[in-house]
């Protein structure tokens, strides 16, 4: 019997190191096993992804589920808070603050959440809870599903690895700060270009407004770290505009769509949201 027991560990010890191997390029965590599903997270190459032993049962072949530590951040509606702010369960936590946004996970009796912002009918929480994502198994050449814990005594099963797959197509857009559950970076647009769908941007908070000067198409602007400014802000689509100027000279996030402004020299934010940094 001790023989087997040897293999038994010998088996265990190569699949954990198959698991463990480094990502050979940045992929994206899913929150299905499905490269149509929204996406959370990224994972950088070189990457050692911690597998959920979990999920090994009920992940389809050409996928591997992996444990996502939190927290995260997500949205959800106000009519879905009870009187004492916590989430109702069952309820969705959006990954955007907007009807038919992507759905990071359902909240769960018992989830620790934390009020983070207001965002009009959507109010913004922090979940502390792991949650499973996805990854083609692509990325990770060699990669082998774990085994079982049990070996029959003299034959124990051969182990194959997975039918290849394509390649996943190319990532949709997320939303977030690049931790996992948020699924994108903030934008820079003096690297990345305007865009047409609603995202995050960061940077100070400026008056465009100066004394003798003529008035700029917008009296508000963002900032980069170098104080050169990289967009106009419309706060048309804001309630209380009048409390705006208490942000002035504090980094801020806001929430809404790019696009060139008139003179097409400039890029104009349709802000629907603003809250500090």
């Amino acid at each position: 019997m001790k023989p087997n027991l040897y293999l038994l560990s010998a088996l265990l010890a190569t699949s954990a190191a198959v698991i463990a191997a480094p990502l050979t390029e940045t992929t994206a965590v899913h929150t299905k096993p499905n490269a149509s599903s929204p996406v959370v997270n990224f994972f950088k190459a070189g990457t050692e992804p911690a597998a959920s032993p979990d999920s090994v049962a009920s992940t389809p072949a050409g996928w591997m589920a992996v444990e996502l530590p939190g927290p995260f951040e997500a949205y959800v509606l106000n009519k879905d808070l009870t009187k004492g702010l916590d989430v109702v369960p069952g309820a969705n936590l959006a990954l955007a603050p907007k009807v038919g946004a992507p759905i990071l996970t359902v909240a769960a009796k018992g989830d620790k959440t934390t009020i983070t912002g207001l965002h009009g009918k959507w109010t913004q929480v922090s979940l502390e809870r792991k949650l499973v994502g996805y990854i083609p198994v692509t990325a990770m050449p060699g990669y082998l599903p774990a085994i079982a814990t049990t070996v029959a005594p003299r034959a124990p099963a051969s182990i194959q690895a997975p039918p290849p797959m394509s390649a996943a197509p190319a990532a949709p857009v997320a939303y977030g700060n690049g931790t996992p559950g948020h699924a994108a970076p903030m934008v820079n647009l003096s690297n990345g270009g305007a865009s047409s769908l609603p995202r995050q941007f960061s940077g100070k908070l400026v008056s465009t407004r100066r004394a003798f000067t003529p008035r700029r198409p917008f009296d508000w602007a963002l900032n980069d770290d170098a104080g050169r400014r990289y967009a106009y802000l419309d706060v048309s689509k804001l309630l209380l505009t009048e409390q705006i100027e208490k942000y002035i000279d504090h980094s801020v996030v806001v929430y809404g769509a790019a696009k060139n402004a008139a003179d097409g020299k400039d890029i104009v934010i349709e802000v629907e949201s603003l809250q500090l940094r």
